[in-house]
C-alpha cells in the first residue's frame, strides 16, 4: 500500500520534496491541493467538505488502504478523511493543525475569514513580500519556492477554505473518535500558529502516539525533513 503525503496552506506537493529524499520507501504520492499549483475541477467550491470530498476520491481511486499523512491544512483532512472513510486509511500521520474547540484561529487567519480584510490582505501578498514573510519561518530558498507558486487561484482558494472553518472544532471534533487506525501526530514544538497542548489533545482523541520536534517552527516538512522522515518510517515499520 502507498503512502500518500497531503499539504496545506500556501503549498503545493513540493513541500514533501525533502522529506520524500529521505525516505527508503518509494510508494510515495504527493498530491497538490485543487488550486494549489494545478487547476480546480469544474464546480469546485474549495471549501473544506470539497476538499475532504476530493481526498477521499483520491484515496478510492488507489484502491487500497494507504499510509496516509498530512501537515497544516493536510492534517485537517487526513484527520477528517480517516473519521469519515477509515476503510481507506491503514495508518494516520498527522501534524500542526487543530480540530479543536478551545482552538481560536491566529491572526491572519481571522483576517483571511473577514469579508473584504481577506482579500485587501491576499492583494498585498505578492512576489518579494510573500517570501520575505515566509523567510521567517523557513528556509529562504523555500520561501521562494512557496512564494513563486502562490497566485490569485490559491489566494481564492485559501480565503473560502478558511471562511467554511470558522466553526471547525465544533464541526469535526467529535468525528474524531471514529478514527480506528494506528496513528501519530508530529509536530513542531516552537509552531507559533498552534501550541504544542493542542498536539497533546489530539493524540488524546486519535488514542496515538505523539512525536515532538523541538527547535522547529511550524514547518517541519522543511526544517527536520531527515528527522520527520526517521519518525514517519519507524511510525510505519511498526504497523
Amino acid at each position: 500500500m502507498p503512502a500518500v503525503l497531503v499539504h496545506g496552506v500556501a503549498d503545493t506537493h513540493r513541500l514533501w520534496d525533502k522529506v520524500r529524499s529521505h525516505l527508503s520507501r518509494k510508494d510515495i504520492i504527493t498530491p497538490s491541493l485543487p488550486g494549489f499549483g494545478v487547476p480546480t475541477p469544474p464546480g469546485f467550491t474549495a471549501t473544506k467538505e470539497a476538499y475532504v470530498d476530493w481526498l477521499i476520491g483520491e484515496l478510492e481511486r488507489i484502491g487500497e488502504p494507504v499510509d496516509l499523512v498530512g501537515h497544516d491544512w493536510g492534517c485537517n483532512l487526513v484527520n477528517r478523511t480517516a473519521s469519515l472513510r477509515p476503510d481507506l486509511v491503514r495508518t494516520l500521520a498527522c501534524g500542526d493543525a487543530p480540530i479543536d474547540r478551545e482552538y481560536v484561529w491566529h491572526e491572519v487567519a481571522q483576517q483571511w475569514q473577514t469579508p473584504g480584510v481577506g482579500e485587501a490582505l491576499m492583494a498585498m501578498m505578492v512576489g518579494d513580500v510573500v517570501a520575505q514573510g515566509f523567510s521567517a519561518a523557513m528556509p529562504a530558498e523555500d520561501a521562494r519556492i512557496v512564494a513563486s507558486h502562490m497566485d490569485d487561484r490559491m489566494k481564492t482558494c485559501i480565503l473560502a477554505l478558511y471562511r467554511s472553518a470558522i466553526n471547525i472544532g465544533a464541526e469535526w471534533e467529535d468525528d474524531l473518535a471514529r478514527v480506528s487506525c494506528p496513528a501519530l501526530v508530529l509536530w513542531s514544538r516552537d509552531d507559533p500558529y498552534v501550541e504544542p497542548r493542542f498536539a497533546e489533545r489530539l493524540a488524546a482523541r486519535l488514542r496515538g502516539e505523539l512525536v515532538f520536534l523541538e527547535g522547529c517552527g511550524h514547518w517541519w516538512p522543511y526544517e527536520r525533513p531527515a528527522e520527520a522522515a526517521a519518525v514517519l518510517e519507524r511510525f510505519w515499520a511498526a504497523h
